[in-house]
């Protein structure tokens, strides 16, 4: 009896998902509610199980397929016959081999190296790793990244690289074992659906990650253990996630099953605050023309991925054609008005200066920026460029209109330090002798707007 593997409701306002790995493949014994494949949405990654114990008989959706609910994924065919008939009919074959050898006396010597002859004839076979269907409308792909180098030993299904497109992150998975022999499609590279990525060679070397050395090898992905001592990995996908962002599997709980971390676990890891700062290997950014030299060599250049790219292009034309909303928000200042008042004297008189509330808002938006450094960052081309300092712009009115002198360094001043440099920027601004340099190089600007009745 076969039962049908379908797409289960993913949620409201989603009526599609794409195939993003299949963790069996045809022939594969299953057992009820063993995981089959992942589908990946717009807002979820979705876990699809086996309804029932049997084998996979037939995969219909391939992975990087966009499938609508409820359409069919995948055959099982029920019962043990699965599971139990390829063994016994594998050794009843053995046991009549072994009785018309017997018979033939010498013969079989020659049976035996006749199969060595064949083993050795497959070696050096290639195969070729081509860019899988990239689904409706899309046409061309961004190797994003390689799990894989050239010489490292893989098996059939295992993972070699992940692809970015305008909508979804599709993984390669190898259609054979073998060692990998050329990478054609370097991290970066633009392919087109159905292009090469890579070759293999199979040979003996396929048997290389079956061993302890693959286990500790480069492209080895850890696993995490279940109460009862089971073997869980992570999904491919989340990951990839996790190494983006900076953090280590012990900072995601896992919702899958066996608690197996999907990608959303990572991206509630990361809005709960887990994730780290820019990764400090990434390459720093060559000196702009927008920056001086010294505010260069303290920036960081990161390449945007495909996908990020195609949301900065669309939020970007939403905020040319959208209306612009405003929010506003209230905060309780009491204990900064009380600390305000208990030492401005003190203050004035050692400084020289007023303890104002400027002082107060800019330190909050400084150390609030360290932390999301996304929003200190800007994007220059397909690159963000995170800024490793805060030049904070200060509105100021003059009598010919408003204008934004810049803090440099805002971040490493003091209160006082602060203060002096807004009242000698508001002072310059109201004499108007701010020059260009005073007004350019801000990451981040607060406004007053009260002054105008907003």
């Amino acid at each position: 009896m076969t039962s049908e593997v379908r797409v289960p409701t993913l949620g409201e306002s989603v009526t599609e998902a794409t195939v993003a790995t299949w963790f069996k493949k045809p022939g594969d014994t299953v057992a009820v509610d063993e995981m089959l494949c992942e589908l990946e949405t717009d807002k979820v990654t979705v876990e699809v199980p086996s309804p029932v114990a049997g084998t996979l008989s037939e995969i219909v959706a391939q992975e990087g397929d966009t499938v609508g609910v409820d359409a069919l994924l995948a055959n099982v065919s029920e019962g043990d016959s699965g599971s139990d008939a390829a063994p016994k009919a594998k050794e009843a074959a053995k046991d009549d081999e072994a009785a018309s050898q017997s018979d033939r006396g010498g013969d079989a010597p020659k049976s035996i190296d006749a199969g060595s002859a064949d083993v050795a004839a497959r070696e050096g076979e290639t195969t070729e790793v081509k860019v899988p269907t990239l689904g409706e409308s899309v046409t061309e792909a961004t190797v994003s990244t390689w799990f894989k180098k050239v010489g490292d030993s893989v098996e059939a299904d295992e993972m070699l690289c992940e692809l970015e497109t305008d909508k979804v992150s599709v993984e390669v998975p190898s259609p054979a074992a073998g060692v990998l022999a050329e990478i054609l499609a370097e991290e970066g590279s633009t392919v087109e659906a159905s292009a090469t990525l890579a070759v293999l060679t199979s040979g003996s070397g396929a048997a290389a990650p079956k061993g302890e050395d693959a286990k500790s090898g480069a492209g080895a992905a850890p696993e995490t253990k279940t109460a009862d001592g089971k073997d869980v990995e992570d999904a491919p996908s989340a990951k990839k996630a996790m190494a983006e962002a900076g953090i280590s599997r012990d900072q995601v709980t896992g919702s899958g099953r066996d608690g197996r971390v999907m990608k959303e676990d990572v991206a509630k890891a990361v809005a709960a605050g887990t994730s780290a700062a820019p990764k400090a290997e990434a390459k720093p950014a060559a000196p702009r023309a927008a920056s001086a030299p010294d505010d260069a060599a303290r920036e960081e250049r990161v390449k945007m991925t495909r996908l990020k790219q195609t949301m900065a292009r669309r939020l970007k034309e939403a905020q040319n054609t959208a209306a612009i909303l405003t929010t506003f928000n209230e905060v309780d200042m009491t204990e900064v008005m009380a600390l305000r008042n208990t030492y401005k004297a003190d203050f004035e008189k050692k400084h020289g200066v007023r303890m104002g509330f400027m002082s107060f808002f800019t330190k909050a938006c400084c150390h609030a920026l360290k932390e999301i450094p996304e929003v200190n960052a800007e994007i220059d081309g397909t690159d963000i460029i995170y800024k490793n300092y805060v030049h904070m712009g200060v509105a100021a009115g003059t009598p010919t209109g408003l204008v934004v002198p810049v803090i440099k360094d805002a971040d490493a001043m003091s209160f006082a330090e602060i203060e002096k440099a807004v009242n000698a920027m508001g002072k310059k601004a109201r004499d108007g002798k701010l020059t260009m340099g005073d007004m350019t190089g801000g990451t981040f600007t607060i406004s007053n707007g009260g002054v105008y009745g907003c």
